[in-house]
């Protein structure tokens, strides 16, 4: 099942450690599966409040996105971003195919206190 490194990132002012980071980066995924789904782009906020930027990357699955994450390449230039933007950064499995999110409303009715 397909999984994913999303990551909302602050606004920062350019540096060159930004640059070198995102120059090396796509070398550090590749080996893992890894590609960008979301990178660069403007979103548009239809709820809530989200300054800042969204990447996505995406892997063949949570073992992959883990192992990219732990890995000695990932882990050598990751400063370079950390060091100079302010964020969150998460791995989440996707759904598997045919998901059918009636099965987890039934499971929330379920787990509602009787009435």
């Amino acid at each position: 099942m397909a999984a994913y490194a999303i990551a909302h990132l602050q606004e920062a002012a350019p540096h060159p450690e930004i640059a070198e980071y995102m120059e090396r980066i796509t070398g550090t995924m590749t080996p893992y599966g890894g590609r960008f789904l979301v990178h660069g782009a403007q979103h548009e906020v239809k709820e809530g409040n989200w300054p800042g930027h969204v990447v996505v990357i995406g892997f063949p699955s949570l073992e992959r996105a883990r192992a990219w994450w732990d890995s000695a390449a990932y882990q050598e230039i990751a400063p370079l971003r950390s060091r100079h933007i302010e964020g969150d950064i998460i791995l989440i499995p996707g759904v598997a195919d045919g998901y059918d999110p009636t099965a987890t409303a039934r499971a929330v009715r379920e787990a509602l206190p009787a009435r």
